[in-house]
């Protein structure tokens, strides 16, 4: 498992960084015009006051600005654990875009912007961060932990993705055999979150769910974040012209007009759409359809959410 950083890849932390750090303040601006408009990243660090309890640690400053009663919250109270796991195949590549960004992003450029946005919020909320990137191997696998030092390295890591090439590389996906081998390495309950295109799920449908199934038998809570660009992908709006289709996995290409296979297309993916959430639903993980066309509140209010019910 390589945990070395490339020299190169430092330059892409601050920008990630910045980045993150705007994802997070407009969600939680959209937050404050919501009905979820108590939330702010700084409450993190506080809990609700119980009536009965000693007023010692209220934060009265707080209490000034929200007319509310929140207790500070110490160290040992903010106990979780979350691996964020990360698809880097090649077809986390697609749609092949010129220069990927925050407006237009491909699915890895999208699932590392979601990645660092969560690393932001859970070092503000003082919980232990790993991370996992795989292909058909396991590329990295750092554990859980809560420093700045750990922080930047795995926003250094995640900055590297932005400037490899899987696609020239041709990496396939080896989803089910690796989500086993990271199940096993978590021996702490922890939150985990994946981004991936769920491609290989595809062909051997069984074989992926087992290895999710293994996580939730091993008592960890899974979000998975099936990351899609949807008006291609699910709903296959291309204009009725000849197309050159590439698998970006293996490189084989076919010609064809959408036309001649929209309708079994369709069916195919309307189906794998429908087992992937239905499967998920049976083995208690939560599924969420991440279109990368739709910004960031789709990954971090379920995650939200998600940390709520487990304290």
């Amino acid at each position: 498992m390589e945990n070395r950083v490339n020299s190169t890849h430092l330059q892409e932390y601050a920008n990630l960084e910045l980045i993150a750090r705007q994802v997070v303040e407009g969600f939680i601006i959209g937050l404050h015009k919501s009905p979820f408009h108590g939330f702010s990243v700084e409450f993190a660090e506080h809990r609700l006051y119980n009536s009965g309890e000693s007023t010692r640690h209220i934060d009265w400053k707080l209490f000034g600005r929200t007319d509310r009663m929140y207790v500070k919250r110490f160290e040992e109270e903010t106990n979780l654990r979350c691996q964020i796991i990360i698809d880097h195949s090649s077809s986390m590549y697609y749609p092949l875009i010129e220069k990927p960004g925050l407006d237009n992003p491909d699915k890895i450029t999208f699932s590392v912007y979601a990645a660092a946005a969560l690393l932001y919020m859970l070092k503000k909320q003082r919980d232990a961060f790993g991370l996992s990137i795989f292909s058909d191997k396991i590329e990295n696998h750092i554990q859980p932990r809560s420093s700045s030092v750990h922080h930047k390295y795995l926003m250094t890591l995640l900055g590297g993705l932005l400037k490899e090439n899987a696609v020239k590389e041709k990496r396939t996906t080896s989803a089910a055999e690796i989500l086993h081998q990271l199940a096993e390495s978590m021996h702490k309950r922890s939150l985990v979150v994946i981004f991936s295109d769920m491609m290989e799920s595809q062909g051997n449908p069984d074989v992926v769910f087992s290895a999710l199934q293994h996580l939730k038998h091993n008592k960890h809570e899974v979000i998975l974040f099936h990351t899609v660009d949807r008006s291609t992908e699910i709903d296959f709006s291309f204009s009725n012209r000849p197309y050159r289709f590439v698998d970006l996995e293996t490189g084989d290409d076919i010609k064809l007009l959408p036309s001649e296979v929209r309708n079994e297309y369709l069916k195919t993916m309307q189906q794998f759409s429908h087992e992937l959430k239905m499967r998920c639903g049976q083995y208690g993980i939560d599924f969420v359809e991440a279109d990368v066309k739709q910004g960031f509140r789709q990954i971090l209010l379920p995650y939200l959410l998600k940390r709520e019910k487990m304290f």
